[in-house]
């Protein structure tokens, strides 16, 4: 599964994408960012207030409860003003 982070969240992460293979009880995108901020502090600290954060599986915007399989590409991003 290929992890991209965009904008603060890239800042804070510490890097614009990873590869990762969560267990297999990691169905979800909730699931998913549960597991990225036990990983450790800085991912719990980035992850800490979800009303921040947006994202999109395969490029579609999802929630929280969308399924996630191996192979999906999971994009984290602040919300998107227009201008």
């Amino acid at each position: 599964m290929k992890l991209l982070y965009f904008a603060w969240i890239r800042v804070k992460m510490g890097t614009s994408n990873e590869i990762v293979d969560p267990p297999s009880t990691v169905e979800n995108v909730q699931n998913l960012i549960d597991w990225i901020v036990r990983r450790n502090s800085v991912s719990s600290e980035t992850f800490s207030d979800l009303t921040t954060i947006r994202v999109a599986v395969n490029q579609e915007y999802v929630g929280l409860d969308h399924p996630i399989k191996p192979g999906d590409e999971v994009a984290f991003f602040p919300p998107v003003t227009g201008g």
